[in-house]
């Protein structure tokens, strides 16, 4: 299992001394591994190249199966670590930004306020990514907007309301609220999540076209973008919790929100750790922002 996890590493590092570094190897006792491995599945799985250390076409086949074995084995440990009671256990989350900054920070001190020994993981990504972690086992469950998983059980949150976000001079931030309409006029920038994107979303059926002028994976990069003129944007409220941005923030008409809930891994492959913090979490719920 340990070549296992050393693969893992390197591809996820592109390098093997970057991973040898992390697990606490030797260079040369981690090459050793792979060429171990190689030769028991009589596979080539790694190439390198001036850019770093890549999977071959056979590895990337048979990658996922591996990365597949080391969540299962990771799963064991956690289920002999709850044999011995919490007092120990990882909690892997995907999250988004927003959740990031403003759910998780309140709710994690709590929780080790009880479980001081729990430890967290948090995998930042978007619609797409976070449900693609909670299949392979990278994470144990992670928030999504159920909407963007159509057919996938999730367990929904709760909704917060969307803003319309503009350049503190722009002459749409003296009205007192905004519509599509006028925002598809503008330089628009988009926040990249995925698998859904509520803006376009609610464009798309008022049938509008935005003119989409900058795609962005990041909340705060917008908002500094916004802030020096280069367009509009609609954002959640929870993203401008907290924030000093000199950027005027307006109420839509008509209004739009999005939903949040969260995806999670089969309940006979959740660690209890995972569980209760789940569960903490839905006793919070209505002390969230």
């Amino acid at each position: 299992m340990n070549r296992y996890l050393a693969l893992q590493k390197i591809v996820e590092l592109g390098s093997f001394t970057k991973a040898a570094e992390l697990l606490g190897y030797t260079q040369p006792a981690i090459s050793q591994m792979i060429a171990s491995l190689e030769k028991e599945l009589s596979i080539q799985l790694l190439y390198r190249s001036r850019y770093g250390v890549h999977l071959t076409l056979e590895g990337e086949r048979l990658f996922p199966s591996i990365q597949r074995s080391v969540a299962a084995y990771q799963s064991m440990l956690e289920i002999a670590k709850e044999i011995r009671g919490l007092d120990s256990g990882t909690i892997r989350i995907g999250t988004i930004s927003s959740i990031s900054c403003h759910w998780l920070p309140g709710l994690i001190g709590q929780f080790q306020q009880r479980y001081p020994n729990v430890r967290f993981v948090l995998h930042q990504g978007d619609y797409t990514t976070i449900p693609q972690w909670v299949r392979t086992g990278e994470a144990d469950f992670g928030f999504v907007n159920p909407d963007a998983l159509p057919g996938v059980k999730t367990r929904f949150i709760k909704t917060g309301p969307l803003r319309a976000v503009v350049p503190i001079n722009h002459q749409l931030a003296k009205q007192p609220w905004v519509t599509l309409q006028q925002l598809a006029q503008e330089p628009f920038l988009l926040l990249e999540e995925g698998a859904l994107s509520e803006p376009l979303e609610a464009f798309k059926q008022a049938g509008l076209k935005p003119s989409i002028r900058l795609c962005v994976h990041d909340d705060y990069s917008i908002l500094s973008m916004i802030e020096l003129g280069l367009g509009v944007s609609i954002l959640p409220k929870l993203v401008l919790e907290k924030t000093h941005y000199q950027v005027a923030i307006l109420p839509l008409k008509p209004a739009l929100s999005r939903k949040i809930g969260l995806v999670m891994r089969d309940e006979n492959a959740m660690p209890i750790a995972s569980k209760y913090f789940i569960e903490f979490l839905f006793q919070h719920v209505n002390e969230l922002p």
